[in-house]
Protein backbone atom coordinates (compact mmCIF):
# COMPACT_ATOMS: atom_id res chain seq x y z
CA UNK A 1 0.00 0.00 0.00
CA UNK A 2 1.42 3.77 -1.00
CA UNK A 3 1.58 6.22 1.33
CA UNK A 4 -0.60 9.67 1.41
CA UNK A 5 2.11 11.45 -0.79
CA UNK A 6 3.05 8.48 -3.57
CA UNK A 7 -0.94 8.07 -3.81
CA UNK A 8 -1.63 11.35 -4.69
CA UNK A 9 1.63 11.03 -7.39
CA UNK A 10 0.29 8.18 -8.88
CA UNK A 11 -2.99 10.16 -9.86
CA UNK A 12 -3.40 12.46 -12.86
CA UNK A 13 -6.41 14.56 -11.32
CA UNK A 14 -3.76 15.51 -8.24
CA UNK A 15 -1.18 17.23 -10.54
CA UNK A 16 -1.61 20.77 -8.75
CA UNK A 17 -1.76 19.58 -5.35
CA UNK A 18 1.46 17.07 -5.67
CA UNK A 19 3.02 20.49 -6.89
CA UNK A 20 1.60 22.80 -3.99
CA UNK A 21 2.82 20.05 -1.28
CA UNK A 22 6.23 20.19 -2.87
CA UNK A 23 6.90 23.49 -2.91
CA UNK A 24 6.09 23.85 0.67
CA UNK A 25 7.66 21.12 1.21
CA UNK A 26 5.12 18.88 3.18
CA UNK A 27 6.26 15.75 1.05
CA UNK A 28 7.86 14.49 4.32
CA UNK A 29 5.41 14.94 6.31
CA UNK A 30 2.66 12.95 3.85
CA UNK A 31 5.18 10.42 3.47
CA UNK A 32 6.05 10.25 7.68
CA UNK A 33 4.36 7.21 10.07
CA UNK A 34 1.06 9.51 10.61
CA UNK A 35 -1.88 8.44 10.28
CA UNK A 36 -2.71 11.22 9.25
CA UNK A 37 -6.45 12.34 7.25
CA UNK A 38 -5.90 14.32 3.95
CA UNK A 39 -8.71 16.67 2.44
CA UNK A 40 -7.31 16.51 -0.77
CA UNK A 41 -8.79 19.31 -3.49
CA UNK A 42 -8.51 17.84 -7.04
CA UNK A 43 -7.02 19.97 -10.09
CA UNK A 44 -10.24 21.26 -10.54
CA UNK A 45 -10.72 22.38 -7.31
CA UNK A 46 -7.68 24.44 -7.68
CA UNK A 47 -8.81 26.33 -10.66
CA UNK A 48 -11.20 28.18 -8.68
CA UNK A 49 -8.37 29.47 -6.55
CA UNK A 50 -5.86 32.47 -7.46
CA UNK A 51 -3.15 29.84 -7.74
CA UNK A 52 -0.86 32.37 -8.45
CA UNK A 53 -1.11 34.44 -5.33
CA UNK A 54 -0.76 31.19 -2.69
CA UNK A 55 1.85 29.29 -4.79
CA UNK A 56 4.21 33.06 -4.42
CA UNK A 57 3.83 32.56 -1.07
CA UNK A 58 5.64 29.84 0.46
CA UNK A 59 4.22 30.76 4.23
CA UNK A 60 0.85 30.97 2.84
CA UNK A 61 0.65 28.05 0.66
CA UNK A 62 1.98 26.08 3.66
CA UNK A 63 -0.58 27.21 6.20
CA UNK A 64 -3.09 26.36 3.05
CA UNK A 65 -1.53 22.63 2.77
CA UNK A 66 -1.61 22.12 6.40
CA UNK A 67 -5.70 23.48 7.03
CA UNK A 68 -5.87 20.72 4.51
CA UNK A 69 -4.68 17.63 7.10
CA UNK A 70 -5.56 16.68 10.39
CA UNK A 71 -3.80 13.80 12.52
CA UNK A 72 -5.51 10.61 12.78
CA UNK A 73 -7.18 8.52 10.02
CA UNK A 74 -10.65 9.83 9.80
CA UNK A 75 -12.98 7.40 7.50
CA UNK A 76 -16.30 9.21 6.47
CA UNK A 77 -18.20 7.28 8.89
CA UNK A 78 -16.25 8.90 11.44
CA UNK A 79 -16.46 12.50 10.23
CA UNK A 80 -20.26 12.31 9.71
CA UNK A 81 -20.93 11.93 13.65
CA UNK A 82 -18.63 14.84 14.68
CA UNK A 83 -18.75 18.30 14.45
CA UNK A 84 -15.53 19.75 13.66
CA UNK A 85 -11.53 18.61 13.39
CA UNK A 86 -8.03 20.46 14.18
CA UNK A 87 -6.14 20.46 11.78
CA UNK A 88 -1.88 20.51 11.34
CA UNK A 89 -1.64 24.75 10.95
CA UNK A 90 -3.47 25.20 14.44
CA UNK A 91 -6.86 25.90 12.70
CA UNK A 92 -9.88 24.02 13.00
CA UNK A 93 -12.41 22.75 10.28
CA UNK A 94 -15.75 22.62 10.48
CA UNK A 95 -17.56 18.76 9.51
CA UNK A 96 -21.24 18.61 8.64
CA UNK A 97 -23.89 16.78 6.80
CA UNK A 98 -26.13 19.17 4.48
CA UNK A 99 -29.07 17.48 2.32
CA UNK A 100 -26.88 14.12 2.52
CA UNK A 101 -23.51 15.56 1.52
CA UNK A 102 -20.58 15.80 3.21
CA UNK A 103 -19.10 19.10 3.62
CA UNK A 104 -15.33 20.12 4.72
CA UNK A 105 -15.43 23.64 5.96
CA UNK A 106 -16.51 25.13 2.21
CA UNK A 107 -15.67 21.75 0.29
CA UNK A 108 -17.85 19.10 -0.55
CA UNK A 109 -16.54 15.33 0.12
CA UNK A 110 -16.83 13.67 -3.32
CA UNK A 111 -14.66 10.52 -2.68
CA UNK A 112 -14.25 9.78 0.01
CA UNK A 113 -12.05 6.86 2.45
CA UNK A 114 -9.07 6.32 -0.12
CA UNK A 115 -6.55 3.94 2.20
CA UNK A 116 -3.20 4.44 2.53
CA UNK A 117 -0.20 3.18 4.46
CA UNK A 118 -0.41 6.36 6.66
CA UNK A 119 -4.02 7.50 7.01
CA UNK A 120 -6.66 8.25 4.92
CA UNK A 121 -7.48 10.93 1.97
CA UNK A 122 -11.13 12.36 1.07
CA UNK A 123 -11.55 14.28 -2.19
CA UNK A 124 -12.80 17.75 -1.87
CA UNK A 125 -14.16 20.35 -4.44
CA UNK A 126 -12.55 22.85 -3.33
CA UNK A 127 -9.43 24.27 -1.78
CA UNK A 128 -9.64 25.59 2.16
CA UNK A 129 -8.34 29.10 2.81
CA UNK A 130 -7.69 29.45 6.43
CA UNK A 131 -6.99 32.90 6.73
CA UNK A 132 -10.34 33.75 5.32
CA UNK A 133 -12.74 34.58 8.54
CA UNK A 134 -16.75 33.63 9.43
CA UNK A 135 -18.12 30.57 9.65
CA UNK A 136 -15.72 28.72 8.13
CA UNK A 137 -12.02 27.80 8.97
CA UNK A 138 -12.73 27.84 12.62
CA UNK A 139 -16.35 26.38 14.71
CA UNK A 140 -14.60 26.80 18.03
CA UNK A 141 -15.85 23.07 18.81
CA UNK A 142 -12.67 22.07 19.48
Amino acid sequence: MKDIFETLQADDSFKTLVDALKNADLVETLQGAGPFTLFAADNEAFTKLSLDEVMADKKLLKETLQYHLVEGALSEETLRTIDCSPTLNGKTLAVRVKQGVLVIDNGNVTRTDIECSNGVIHVIDSVFRPQLSGWYGDCGCC
